[in-house]
């Protein structure tokens, strides 16, 4: 029997829609071997199958390999797919039919690791779906062993996966020079796969820190923080590259750079994707969070589909494309989801449908994104607050009683007005207070933006 976990660790590491912690003091192979006991108990793979992949931290292969040897006490069979990206997880889930575990820590720094869980066909797991459940378990322990264990194996899907995400967004037309950054990240593995398989004839692809390396030796692997995008903004720059791409540590994340180095905004984005799932389906449902750009539910308005607003979060977005019958969905951290990909998020997807876009046309990538970029926005704004709480109800005090302003409070605080709007929550990974802004022009959405800060980071440490 696997020692006890602490209620209190296990508690802190079981986050809205993932488990996420630091190595060894808040996740070990004790833990990962109780969630993987109690993952097969929960999704009910008993006598049946589950898939495991990990990326590139140190710690990722034994906690994957602890997490395996937990379901095979519970009586499933495991398929240990290796090194791999979180969507390339989810393509093993969707291909091959079954629940699925991924060990990575996304874009946080080297010292922690976390477990990405869904059902088969890649269907979240979040709070309210079984992840609650599996962190009570996890806690007591009550997981019988099965009477017959069940047995690991190991294959490999990663060809399967990169001529999968071309059959959806195929690349064709004039010859692109990219540049990919993958941050010493899970990319490093994809990419070459994928644009491989394309050819030098179709995208001349520039790499940079494609070593995988769990330590981030050169930044860390997030492209919401714009100082890890110096590097790829000065190759681009520097190449005369057609566009530039950043992942984040598991590559299920993707932000482009234009040809100008110029960091594209991820509603724009959002609306160019839309635009060519439109094209495909007319009418279909698209799905954005509240915290993209108002011009994204404006163009699939125009365009005769039906915009349909969630929180922040996979596993809540998931939940409404399956709902809606959504083709493809959003949001502002540089996530896509697309229902031709079992719902899922892909930043690989994501990057392949502009540049899809972008070889069909003559125009460099800053001019075919222009249409799509109507309000200047403040991108996330993070600042660390004794009393979140607190601070979001004094804005809501300070704005509420403006005449033209809407209160909103699907996930944090929205306030709009006809000129601008913004957004406050509460981070569901980390203690930070997130603030996105937009305005009719610059000047406006400074000026809220300003607004909104000084009262954030009045007496706080930002």
């Amino acid at each position: 029997m696997p020692e006890r976990v602490d209620p209190d660790i296990a508690n802190a590491v079981f986050k809205a829609y993932d488990v996420r912690g630091t190595v060894p003091d808040q996740i070990d192979e004790n833990l990962a071997r109780r969630a993987g006991r109690a993952f097969v108990h929960v999704t009910g793979a008993r006598s049946g199958e589950i898939v495991v992949g990990h990326d590139m931290r140190p710690s990722s292969p034994a906690l994957a390999g602890a997490f395996a040897e937990g379901a095979t006490e519970a009586g499933a069979d495991v398929t240990m797919i290796g090194l791999a990206s979180t969507d390339e997880l989810y393509f093993a889930s969707g291909h091959l039919g079954l629940p699925g575990a991924m060990f990575t820590a996304s874009h946080n720094p080297a010292q922690y690791n976390g477990i990405k869980l869904c059902r088969a066909n890649a269907v979240p797991v979040g709070a309210e779906t079984g992840l609650d459940e599996i962190r009570d378990l996890v806690i007591s322990g009550e997981v019988p062993i099965a009477d017959v264990a069940g047995s690991i194996s190991e294959t490999d899907v990663l060809e399967a996966y990169a001529a999968h995400l071309l059959g959806l967004a195929p690349v064709k037309g004039r010859r692109l020079t990219v540049v990919a950054d993958a941050g010493n990240g899970m990319a490093g593995h994809t990419a070459p796969a994928v644009f491989g398989r394309l050819g030098t004839e179709a995208v001349e692809l520039i790499p940079m820190y494609f070593e995988l390396d769990g330590t981030f030796p050169n930044h860390e692997a997030n492209p919401l923080d714009s100082t890890t995008l110096v590097d790829l903004q000065a190759k681009v720059r520097e190449t005369g590259a057609d566009a530039g791409l950043a992942f984040d540590g598991d590559a299920d994340r993707c932000f482009l750079v234009d040809e100008k180095g110029e960091v594209v905004s991820p509603s724009a984005i959002t609306a160019l994707i839309a635009e060519r799932a439109l094209a495909q389906e007319p009418g279909a449902t698209i799905i954005h969070n509240l915290i993209t750009s108002r011009a994204v539910p404006e163009i699939v308005t125009e365009l005769g589909g039906t915009p349909v607003r969630t929180r922040v979060g996979h596993s809540y977005i998931k939940a409404v494309m399956a709902e809606s019958e959504a083709a493809f969905g959003g949001e502002h951290s540089g996530h896509f989801y697309f229902r031709d990909f079992w719902r899922a998020d892909s930043g690989m997807l994501a990057a392949l449908h502009v540049l899809g876009a972008l070889a069909e046309t003559d125009q460099p990538l800053s001019e075919l994104l222009a249409a799509y970029a109507r309000y200047p926005m403040s991108g996330e704004i993070n600042s660390t607050v004794p009393d979140q709480a607190a601070t979001v109800a004094e804005i809501e005090k300070a704005y509420a009683g403006r005449d033209g302003v809407t209160v909103d409070k699907l996930d944090g605080l929205t306030l709009s007005h006809a000129d601008w709007s913004f957004n406050v929550r509460a981070s569901n990974t980390e203690p930070l207070l997130r603030l996105n802004a937009e305005g009719k022009d610059t000047l406006t959405m400074e000026r809220v933006r300003d607004e909104a800060l000084a009262i954030i980071r009045k007496d706080n440490a930002s």
